[in-house]
């Protein structure tokens, strides 16, 4: 299996959330941020955060935290070249397993699937996807690809992640929804999103 890095993506621009930045909104006892680490913590030996601005605002997480290193918030590619830098100068990480800060239900089991999913399948890059829609803030990234990553955004001036994707070896993971649950993607955009996350904790916290 490959050494594995956890990067919560956060270094979006929250435009549909009114008020407080959405990654940062309380659910149940913790953070949307906080819920993302967690999950992506039980399944790494390292986790860090992607975002941009003030970094004094997620000191409590207790991760480190790194801005996007290409200028101008060009999407979730720039959160993955991110990660890959990080992980060049301060682990032995060969792979990069992403996730959105504002997913808080995102599979248990979503590294460990990546990883097998990969590997069968002699894939280069994996994403997840569920209910026939790919998540491309959900993936798993070779670091290996740095140099290459940022000569597309930056060089290339390309942000869009199949594009870069579908230069390599690539496989799909498919993550069942059951009958009357959430998709274990769904992501808070809105505040009609967020009371349906609430409500969906509440099932869960009952069942």
């Amino acid at each position: 299996m490959a050494d594995v890095l956890g990067v919560v993506l956060a270094g979006g621009l929250s435009r549909r959330m009114e008020g407080p930045e959405k990654s940062l909104l309380q659910l149940g006892d913790k953070s949307l941020v906080r819920h993302v680490a967690d999950r992506l913590e039980q399944e790494t030996p390292q986790v860090i955060l992607n975002a941009n601005g003030d970094a004094a605002r997620f000191l409590k997480l207790g991760l480190p935290i790194q801005p996007d290193t290409v200028e101008g918030f060009v999407g979730p590619l720039a959160g993955v070249l991110t990660g890959m830098r990080w992980a060049e100068e301060n682990s032995n990480a060969t792979h990069l397993i992403t996730a959105a800060a504002d997913t808080p239900f995102f599979p248990k089991d979503y590294v460990s699937k990546m990883l097998i999913h990969r590997q069968n399948q002699d894939a280069e890059i994996a994403l997840a996807s569920s209910n026939g829609r790919r998540h491309p803030t959900f993936g798993l990234w070779p670091i290996k690809l740095a140099n290459a990553l940022e000569h597309f955004l930056v060089d290339e001036g390309n942000r869009k992640v199949m594009l870069f994707v579908e230069r390599y070896t690539n496989c799909e993971v498919n993550f069942d929804t059951n009958e009357n649950d959430i998709d274990p993607f769904f992501n808070v955009n809105t505040p009609d999103d967020m009371k349906k996350a609430e409500d969906y904790m509440t099932r869960q916290l009952k069942s």
